[in-house]
């Protein structure tokens, strides 16, 4: 247990310096989490030994997925169901054509100018038309544009081009098979049945200092989780959609939402944003960097190539349209999740699984660089960070929770 505690008082240690780094420089702390844990890998792996960082264990595997799963889970909740009926064509769109620009060019790309199989380089377009959810929510969240009709725009959109690449890789790598249709089904009666029972178990069970709500709402991500990657899907799609589902109850509890966002981003995403960053070599990067750099490239262009002009046809003024598509080129989780699976299925070798996830995590971080930097949407950042409805709504929350308790 002493070499346990050593490592993980080793990885909130550098999710502390991450915090700092984050304030001093000015961006998102998910960000900084992913570069510290790159340079943590490289510089102990040098000095001491490279298994000090290793992610293999497995309690913290758990922890970083358990960390991808609640964010996912919490990017869903702030989905306003009104926003959501009323601007689904624009998600809808966006996501779409964010998902097919990359997947068809990055695939072209890997085929004819790095001359990947036929096999492998669909497999590429697959892991390069990816959006993190995970790292577009966290940076919301940061600046307070989660909140915004805009933000919940984006973050459906978001959600979309990610579904688009789950089906994709099933369609492509997974047969479709019984277990693929017992978690569609088990899926359809959660999902239809979570909304009726959640706010009546929430009302008469909830509001005790037992946290009855959070180990609720644990229960469904983590069995539904189970159930996912069982039938050989992903874990975290589920968590976004019970999110949605439920963001009429949960996303209106800003306490509980609160409590929920403490457990994530203190405990849970450090180990999930480093673990990420730890997994680039960057000595073989340096080795041979062509692979990594051309399909950053080829993302990102296809990205904006696909995601701008339809922005703009929706009317999205130009620093908004530009910050969107942005914010749609980052991957991280769905794109490392297509990577690994392409390596452990012999799809692709361990040089090709190596440039994916290292174009995959530099996506997370340089589009999101250059997007705050530049196209910041600061009007909604001004409006959203003094928001009037937000303290009345804690002040009536917590005084009916208090009342509950009382009772």
């Amino acid at each position: 247990m002493t070499e346990i505690w050593a490592q993980a008082a080793l990885w909130l240690g550098l999710a502390l310096l991450a915090t700092l780094l984050s304030i001093w420089l000015k961006v998102a702390t998910a960000l900084s989490e992913i570069v510290v844990g790159t340079i943590a890998q490289l510089v102990i792996g040098a000095l001491l030994s490279s298994t000090i960082l290793a992610g293999d264990a497995s309690w913290l595997k758990f922890l970083a997925g358990a960390g991808a799963i609640v964010l996912t889970f919490l990017a869903g909740a702030e989905l306003d169901p009104v926003v959501f009926k009323r601007q689904w064509k624009q998600a809808g769109a966006i996501g779409f054509i964010s998902f097919l620009g990359p997947f068809l060019g990055c695939a072209a790309i890997a085929r004819f100018v790095l001359g990947w199989s036929g096999q492998a380089s669909w497999l590429a377009g697959i892991a390069m038309s990816t959006t993190s959810v995970a790292v577009v929510y966290a940076v919301m969240l940061e600046f307070g544009i989660n909140r915004s009709d805009y933000g919940k725009t984006v973050l459906a959109a978001c959600f979309v081009t990610d579904l688009a690449t789950v089906v994709a890789l099933g369609l492509l790598f997974a047969p479709f098979s019984v277990r693929t249709l017992i978690f569609l089904g088990a899926g359809i009666v959660v999902f239809v049945v979570l909304p009726i029972i959640t706010p009546w178990f929430f009302r008469r069970y909830g509001g005790r200092p037992s946290e009855l709500e959070a180990k609720f709402l644990m229960l469904c991500l983590f069995g539904m989780g189970a159930l996912a990657t069982w039938a050989d899907s992903e874990a975290v799609l589920p968590a976004y959609l019970i999110g949605m589902v439920l963001a009429g109850t949960v996303g209106k509890d800003h306490v509980l939402v609160r409590r929920l966002r403490t457990l994530t981003f203190g405990l849970l995403t450090p180990f999930y944003f480093i673990r990420a960053g730890s997994l680039v070599s960057i000595p073989a990067l340096v080795a041979a960097p062509a692979a990594m750099l051309i399909l950053l490239i080829a993302k990102m262009v296809t990205k904006i190539v696909g995601v701008y002009p339809v922005t703009r046809l929706y009317a999205a003024p130009r620093r908004e349209a530009a910050y969107t598509t942005l914010l749609m080129s980052t991957g991280l989780t769905f794109g490392t999740i297509a990577a690994l699976f392409g390596l452990s299925h012999d799809v692709i070798n361990q040089a090709q699984y190596s440039a994916l996830v290292a174009t995959v995590i530099l996506s997370a971080v340089v589009p999101t660089l250059i997007a705050n930097a530049f196209f910041l949407p600061r009007h909604l950042i001004d409006s959203q960070a003094a928001d009037p409805g937000e303290a009345p709504a804690l002040s009536e929350e917590s005084g009916s929770t208090a009342a509950r308790r009382a009772s």
